[in-house]
């Protein structure tokens, strides 16, 4: 590990896609900032967050391309998995799950990153004075930044709001039984929750029992095919008819073709709405959505489309759910594979910097200037929170390597403006 002093020219802050693309295009700019950043992570590794997810949920490949990834050259990963086109799979070379992190690997050691992760949290990010602005607050110390990138992912859950009212009530009821854990083998609490919280490996058998998996996206449908192969009934339950697509935002929103007419646009409200509409919800994409078909014809899944929970009480062992549109249920488990929401004014990073340093908040999504920085601050964001200039793929990895195509210019121009320290 880096040793670590009281101050820093460049945090990152995040271990995940992003900010290992904006790393290594870093370094593709400007060698001389090799050893100059540090990048805060809790887990001390590179995408731990990204690989539990995949391991968690038992997701065979990525719904991204081949030439999506975090190494500055487009062919590196189709040059790597020379020899292994297996695990390529159709209909665009999408790399399976081993095979991305296999690369990734490759990527961090090729450009020397193995050691640039410091394991703590960040818990607090303040603006104070100059040369050295931003205050870290960690979990065992304070450290000066004069710039800060924050790629910290995907957003908080996102629950329905009975889903929030029953837990809450669970919790009250339960409160001796610690917080909630969807792989605990009884009880009522641990068997409501987030798709994020369900580890399938940590669950060897869901023998006889019945699961309602609420969401219409792509976590909804491997989740129940994990929980299908280890012995359960499963209910899907969709807002609207399921729906399948290759990819979450149509591939033209990774280039001129929708994006010249976003950056035309002035308005930021319409900026949110564009987005709105290119994502439209969750989807599955095609393969999986045609296994979970086929499993509806054998008795396995069973389908609850264009209906809502309305209730959720848990009695005895088992739920019993009233939902709209739909018979009631009755249930071992509920997973809501129902997304997560990003709202700046909400993330623990940048409330004080939203109190002391306002921008207009659009849906949730931050006005940050060409460069992804929030105005008047080195503080620039990438992922989801960048989507008003980034666009509907802001999230995804093309998404990270064009956030990473703005964001660098600044930060190398401000090297070279302004010797960096150490």
């Amino acid at each position: 590990m880096t040793c670590l002093g009281s101050s820093i020219d460049l945090a990152i802050i995040g271990a995940g896609p992003h900010a290992l693309t904006l790393a290594t295009h870093l370094l593709q700019k400007r060698d001389r900032l090799r050893g100059k950043f540090w990048v805060f992570d809790p887990s001390g590794e590179w995408l731990n967050n990204w690989n539990q997810q995949f391991s968690t949920q038992e997701i065979e490949h990525l719904r991204s391309p081949v030439v999506h990834h975090p190494d500055p050259f487009s062919g590196a990963l189709r040059n790597f998995a020379t020899g292994r086109a297996s695990e390529l799979y159709p209909p665009y070379d999408l790399p399976g799950a081993q095979l991305f992190e296999a690369f990734c690997q490759t990527v961090i050691k090729r450009w020397h990153l193995q050691d640039v992760i410091i394991p703590l949290r960040v818990e607090a990010l303040e603006v104070r004075s100059q040369p050295l602005p931003f205050m870290l607050a960690t979990t065992t110390s304070t450290i000066q930044a004069r710039r800060v990138i924050l790629a910290t992912g995907a957003g908080r859950p996102k629950l329905p709001n009975w889903a929030v009212k029953t837990q809450m009530e669970m919790a009250l009821m339960n409160s001796e039984a610690g917080r909630t854990d969807c792989s605990s083998p009884s009880g009522g609490n641990h068997r409501l929750c987030h798709s994020s919280q369900v580890n399938l490996q940590t669950l060897p058998t869901l023998q006889g029992q019945h699961i309602l998996i609420v969401g219409g996206g792509l976590s909804s449908g491997h989740l129940a095919l994990g929980a299908i192969r280890r012995g359960a009934q499963v209910t899907l339950m969709t807002r609207r008819p399921c729906r399948d697509k290759l990819f979450d935002a149509d591939p033209g929103w990774l280039g001129p073709k929708y994006l010249k007419g976003f950056n035309q646009e002035p308005c930021w409200e319409k900026r949110w709405h564009m987005i709105q509409q290119a994502r439209d919800g969750g989807s599955f994409t095609p393969p999986i959505l045609a296994k979970l078909r086929r499993l509806g014809r054998e008795g396995k899944v069973s389908w609850q489309e264009s209906c809502e929970v309305q209730q959720a009480v848990w009695q005895g062992q088992s739920w019993q759910v009233e939902c709209s549109g739909g018979l009631p249920l009755k249930c071992d488990r509920i997973w809501l594979a129902t997304g997560s929401e990003m709202d700046a004014q909400q993330h623990p990073l940048l409330q004080s910097i939203q109190h002391n340093h306002p921008t207009p908040i659009i849906g949730g999504l931050p006005v940050l200037d060409q460069h992804l920085r929030w105005p008047g601050l080195e503080l620039f964001i990438t992922g989801g929170l960048a989507a008003l200039q980034v666009g509907p793929a802001a999230r995804n990895l093309h998404g990270a390597r064009m956030a990473a195509e703005r964001i660098v210019p600044a930060i190398v121009k401000s090297s070279l403006a302004r010797p960096l320290r150490g």
